[in-house]
């Protein structure tokens, strides 16, 4: 058996799944750095963008079988917080996937193998080669081995998002909507602080948010504006 052959045995170990055709595996794996350098290389983004549709089903399906008593918002918000890119990039690392990602070497040289991004759609990828190698059922199983009692502990259930909640206070206090503004972008990937935004009423910004994504920094902003306008409420002041 050679290396590659044994570190794919390995994989398919810690997955608890066994690939029928080993090919999507290895499709699953290779990121697109990898499959520029070599001739006739595929990458994983088309199963990447099936895996990501077909997790939305099964997580879907899970919380809504075990969780019968809630609504339609609280179902919509775990799911997104299941299968957002640190969710996934979690599971990704739980899985020690990054050491049988195959990237380009550049990519390697950046430390590709530990960013969420790549991670988190490597993960999305495998999701969509079981799909289409064992179908739904096998999929169901693997979410289910992968994501634990957080799918059936009522501890999981999201509250309102900041953002959610600031805009609902915003037209009930001034009848208007808060605005979102992009100050700054450090155009580093995986950089914590990389989006500074502002969220503002009318011409007054009331919050500033920084992450490591456009939607990070906004609820950060969100959040911060919460704090500013919750003492507020009761003393009658804006």
């Amino acid at each position: 058996m050679s290396a590659a052959e044994e570190s794919l045995d390995l994989l398919t170990q810690t997955l608890g799944y066994a690939f029928s055709d080993p090919e999507l595996l290895e499709l699953a794996l290779a990121h697109r750095s990898y499959a520029y350098e070599v001739e006739d290389g595929r990458d994983n983004e088309r199963l990447e963008f099936l895996g990501d549709a077909v997790l939305d089903l099964v997580i879907s399906d899970v919380l809504y079988q075990v969780h019968p008593e809630w609504d339609e918002g609280d179902l919509t918000r775990t799911r997104a917080a299941l299968v957002n890119q640190e969710s996934l990039s979690n599971r990704a690392r739980q899985l020690d996937l990054g050491r049988f990602i195959r990237l380009g070497r550049t990519e390697m040289c950046s430390g590709g193998e530990d960013k969420d991004s790549i991670l988190a759609n490597c993960f999305e990828a495998l999701v969509g080669a079981i799909y289409l190698d064992g179908g739904l059922p096998a999929v169901v199983d693997f979410v289910r081995r992968v994501f634990g009692t957080s799918l059936e502990s009522s501890a999981v259930r999201q509250p309102r998002d900041a953002k959610t909640e600031f805009q609902e206070w915003v037209h009930a206090r001034y009848q208007r909507t808060p605005s979102y503004r992009m100050v700054s972008d450090t155009g580093t990937e995986d950089d914590s602080r990389r989006f500074r935004v502002e969220v503002a009423i009318g011409d007054e910004v009331w919050g500033l948010g920084v992450g490591r994504s456009k939607r990070l920094a906004e609820r950060g902003a969100a959040e911060a504006a919460l704090v500013r306008g919750r003492p507020s409420d009761g003393n009658g002041d804006g």
